[in-house]
């Protein structure tokens, strides 16, 4: 389907955007169906959600982040990751459209009942974040073995 309003690169029409975009969240017009655990569309970092038998892996997507700045926590079953990304700025320059989100923000991912708090690892590499929780010895598959 052909869509004016994506062809004309014109600041006068960013505010019919936001309309167009907030009717088809309302009326929910996409081309994939929702999920009651999905996040409004722009929510940042996007975050992806893992698992293996013995661990939960976080991915958080979160380029131009200082790995300085992040704060991860776990409190009873809850991840918490918080942070900001800086604004980038050219001195002089007239912005037109700014779509890159800066600023701070917080995702919270509840872990299952077998996450193990005290195992848990994280990295940063090539703006990704990744957060490795390892499942409690005592809740992964055991091999009885028959005599």
């Amino acid at each position: 389907m052909f869509d004016v309003l994506s062809v004309l690169d014109d600041s006068r029409f960013d505010e019919f955007r936001r309309i167009r975009r907030e009717l088809d969240e309302s009326f929910d017009a996409t081309p994939f169906a929702r999920s009651i655990r999905s996040v409004a569309s722009g929510t940042y970092p996007p975050v992806n959600v893992g698992s293996t038998p013995d661990e939960l892996d976080v991915y958080v997507f979160a380029a131009g982040v200082d790995p300085k700045s992040l704060d991860i926590s776990v409190q009873q079953n809850v991840l918490s990751i918080s942070g900001e990304r800086k604004p980038i700025h050219e001195e002089g320059a007239k912005y037109y459209r700014h779509e890159r989100f800066d600023g701070a923000f917080r995702r919270v991912v509840t872990l299952p009942d077998d996450a193990d708090p005290e195992q848990v690892d994280a990295t940063y590499r090539d703006g990704v974040l990744r957060i490795a929780i390892k499942r409690r010895e005592s809740a992964r598959p055991r091999r009885i073995e028959v005599k």
